[in-house]
């Protein structure tokens, strides 16, 4: 509700410090853009535009679909994933009504409850986003295999609405998943233009949880461009996402992404996430020459055109040779065993960010310096009709064969069945519980 409601003072984030005097200007950047200072005064004035208008805009939260999907990259992520403690079956509808409740206010730039004036109570919000604009926040809410079945329990008599594409994702070849940071009950993906509106939001929903859920893990990511046009650039320093479906095709969308009559009922509109914590060996990556990443990739590092091409957007040539006749992107190169073409065509909606969680030291290495490891890497996200198909049938391939895997290690994540939008006054996944 954007207005006030009966009975209690509602006020935007901004307003509630309008209102006390203490009306705060955030400062930042829209996606891919900087806030103007001197250092970047000879930015267009239309980007500079763009960046302001960017970071004020909201996202709606109600609709078909959920948001976050198929809405323009925001340029920072906060994923958590939660464990249901509660054995009642209406402890877990009152969260998800309280969650849609609050995530549509916060989506609007609002607390995310109305503010009291009892400061003898705890605060219905937290505070730390007070007078930051709404910065396109989106929540993207799934649902984890736990929810439906656990340790062999049907908990909330959903046993029998499980999807069949909500499957146990396989062990890949060379994973190394940690428990504590992989799988989960429920997920929200939290993405803004402002990092500390999508902490806020997901912290707001851990207090709205309360006794009900508890986070098992959670993550932050980033990603950055030059514009809202550019593709952003990973930690390996090549641009992610270039061979991405059109969000701008419906029928793309409805092919690739969007659950339809093959699914449940209540699963309609919606998509299954993949998502996994990569980390890079940036400090051997680093040591490489541009010649050897590009023969990894499959593509030129600087352009971001696919080797033997000359522009980003340009299709890979897989029966490209040279004048030895070795093919021009290598058997095992990352773009070509992903190349839908080599994969029964199939295609998932890549929305990846990096992280950077600091770095670690292996003690048994001296000098201190050479047992140094960067813990960043890739938050590898992605969206797709069915799991099976999409990613299981993509990465089996890419985990046996690709070149990249000397460098990369999968430690945690998850899968989730993410279901369709609510209309206005609705909560997340009030159809599997209105018919189970």
């Amino acid at each position: 509700m954007n207005g006030s409601e009966k009975g209690k003072p509602s006020l935007s984030r901004r307003g509630f410090l309008a209102k006390a005097g203490g009306f705060i200007v955030a400062a930042g950047a829209g996606f891919g853009l900087h806030a103007a200072t001197d250092a970047v005064a000879t930015m267009k004035a239309d980007d500079r535009s763009a960046a302001g208008n960017t970071r004020n805009a909201s996202e709606p939260f109600w609709g078909r679909h959920q948001g976050g999907i198929l809405t323009p990259p925001q340029r920072h992520t906060y994923i958590a994933a939660f464990d249901l403690v509660t054995t009642k079956r209406d402890d877990v509808i009152k969260m998800l009504r309280g969650w849609s409740a609050a995530a549509a206010r916060m989506a609007g730039g609002q607390t995310a409850e109305p503010m009291g004036q009892d400061l003898t109570v705890a605060g219905p919000d937290t505070g730390e986003a007070l007078g930051l604009p709404p910065a396109r926040l989106t929540l993207t809410f799934g649902f984890g295999a736990g929810l439906f079945t656990k340790d062999g329990k049907d908990r909330y008599n959903l046993a029998t609405h499980r999807p069949d594409a909500l499957v146990d994702l396989p062990r890949f070849n060379g994973d190394q998943l940690v428990e504590a940071i992989t799988g989960g009950d429920l997920s929200v993906q939290a993405c803004a233009d402002d990092p500390q509106v999508a902490f806020h939001a997901v912290r707001q929903l851990a207090r709205v949880a309360s006794d009900v859920a508890q986070m098992r893990w959670a993550q932050t990511g980033f990603i950055t461009s030059s514009s809202p046009k550019e593709t952003p650039r990973n930690l390996m320093g090549f641009k992610d996402g270039t061979s991405n479906p059109s969000v701008n095709d419906p029928g793309a969308m409805g092919k690739f992404v969007w659950v339809g009559s093959e699914g449940p009922d209540w699963m309609r509109g919606g998509s299954y996430v993949v998502i996994r914590r990569i980390r890079i060996a940036l400090e051997h990556w680093d040591h490489l020459t541009v010649a050897f990443q590009e023969q990894i990739v499959g593509r030129h590092k600087y352009s971001g055109a696919p080797l033997g091409g000359k522009n980003e957007f340009d299709s890979p040539n897989l029966t490209a040779t040279d004048k030895d006749g070795n093919s021009v992107i290598p058997k095992n190169a990352h773009v070509r065993l992903a190349v839908a073409e080599n994969n029964g065509g199939a295609r998932i909606l890549r929305r990846p960010y990096s992280y950077n969680d600091g770095i670690n030291f292996n003690a048994e290495r001296w000098p201190r310096w050479q047992g140094m490891e960067y813990d960043a890497g890739l938050l590898f996200i992605c969206y797709q009709k069915d799991p099976r198909t999409g990613f299981i049938n993509i990465f089996d391939k890419l985990s046996q064969f690709d070149m990249m895997n000397q460098f990369v290690k999968h430690t945690g994540g998850g899968l989730f069945a993410c279901p369709g939008g609510m209309a206005e006054g609705g909560f997340i996944g009030q159809r599997l519980f209105e018919i189970a």
